[in-house]
């Protein structure tokens, strides 16, 4: 395993096999799409930085405070002695340094696929908060969940408060609904029973979309209603989606 690649992730304390991060698991399904192995060292919330900086991770952005802010995910690669963080980043440089695998960010691509990003974050990820946050935060482990209530509750008050049982949860799920259905119409563009963007072959915008299904997945349970109902949208799409998925569902 002295080759192998390390994956940081960040462990629940509900889930059989810990990983429930919608980032994380965009770096997990690539490289389990690429068929290459990796081990995982899991970080709780509160200790990301810190490791972060011990094992020589960049920071991904700045806080509201002008301060390094680190995230997971973060791999290290020891065939190249390479230490990256950031999805996206890990994406292409999966890519160039294993090109023998299939390829996530096809050669041209890489504009559309940062383009993509964006647009999927504000039209999708971004209903989908309300909904996810305050159940996320129920199956983290008392260290991490004490850090992601207190970080998540300072954008928005207390988090019970934000997709609260009734009428305003339904409006939130109604746009999620939406927002899928939008992207489920760019996908049908070409054709419409072509199961991902770029036909028969799995690309990284997949991925991207996966991810967030996936915690979905998890968080919300394999057999709840709420994630019953996802899997039933435009015509049954994200569930058969997301069974194509499931051979790289895996956590090593």
């Amino acid at each position: 395993m002295s080759n192998v690649i390390t994956l940081y992730d960040i462990p629940s304390r509900d889930i059989k096999d810990n990983a429930w991060s919608p980032n994380t698991w965009k770096t997990r399904f690539s490289l389990n799409y690429k068929g290459l192995p990796c081990k995982t060292v899991w970080v709780e919330y509160p200790d990301i930085a810190r490791v972060c900086q011990e094992i020589g991770a960049e920071p991904t952005s700045t806080s509201e405070y002008d301060t390094p802010k680190y995230t997971l995910p973060v791999i290290y690669d020891p065939s190249t002695k390479t230490v990256l963080a950031e999805s996206a980043k890990i994406a292409r440089y999966l890519d160039k340094t294993y090109p023998d695998t299939p390829v996530l960010i096809p050669r041209g691509s890489s504009a559309l696929h940062a383009a993509f990003q964006d647009a999927f974050a504000q039209m999708v990820s971004q209903p989908a908060l309300p909904l996810m946050l305050p159940a996320t935060n129920n199956i983290l482990n008392p260290s991490s969940e004490a850090f992601y209530r207190r970080t998540r509750e300072s954008w928005f008050g207390k988090l019970e408060d934000w997709s609260p049982p009734g009428p305003i949860r339904e409006k939130h799920w109604e746009e999620l609904r939406a927002a899928l259905a939008r992207v489920a119409g760019w996908m049908a563009l070409d054709d419409e029973d072509k199961p991902f963007f770029m036909g028969d072959t799995i690309c990284y915008a997949d991925i991207t979309i996966a991810s967030i299904l996936v915690w979905m997945k998890r968080v919300l349970g394999p057999e709840s209603q709420e994630w019953g109902r996802v899997k039933t949208w435009d015509g049954g799409k994200w569930g058969s989606f997301m069974q194509a998925f499931d051979k790289y569902e895996m956590v090593l």
